[in-house]
């Protein structure tokens, strides 16, 4: 039953069959080699692969839009930066990760910030303001509930 050469099939890489650009057999490679545990089951690389690709992703995307506001085509370590601390998520995931020449998040406490002019204050004194009441409309007090009942 054994067969001649010419009629082998093209291999279909694990990567392939599960849709991702990450490579399934190298992150496999790895999980045994690391010896993480014993065993290492055959769904355990393409599950990691898939949710190492997904972070690559979102984070190229966020760096990526963090790039083209700042009227750049290519993507620096201050966008990787900024993209990861400006997203709630990512920022809580790389929170004790340094970024090599990714800069600071820029911030000034509003207290160092210079007082207004007295010309700008005396303008947004004069600005009518919507007068907010401190009742909230339709409340009913004990009063009313004993009148209705």
């Amino acid at each position: 039953a054994g067969r001649k050469g010419g009629d082998r099939k093209k291999a279909v890489t694990r990567s392939v069959k599960a849709g991702l650009q990450f490579p399934v057999g190298r992150i496999g490679r790895y999980l045994k080699k690391g010896r993480y545990a014993q065993r290492v089951g055959s769904g355990a690389p393409v599950y990691l692969a898939a949710v190492l690709e997904y972070l690559a992703a979102e984070v190229l995307e966020l760096a990526g839009n963090a790039a083209k506001d700042n009227k750049k085509t290519r993507i620096i370590p201050r966008h990787l930066l900024l993209a990861v601390r400006n997203d709630q998520e990512l920022g809580k995931l790389l929170a004790g990760v340094t970024i090599a020449h990714g800069g600071v998040i820029p911030n000034i406490n509003a207290v160092l910030l210079p007082k207004k002019s007295p010309a700008a204050a005396e303008k947004e004194a004069k600005s009518p303001k919507k007068k907010t009441s401190t009742k909230s409309p339709k409340k009913k007090t004990a009063a009313t509930k004993d009148h209705l009942s």
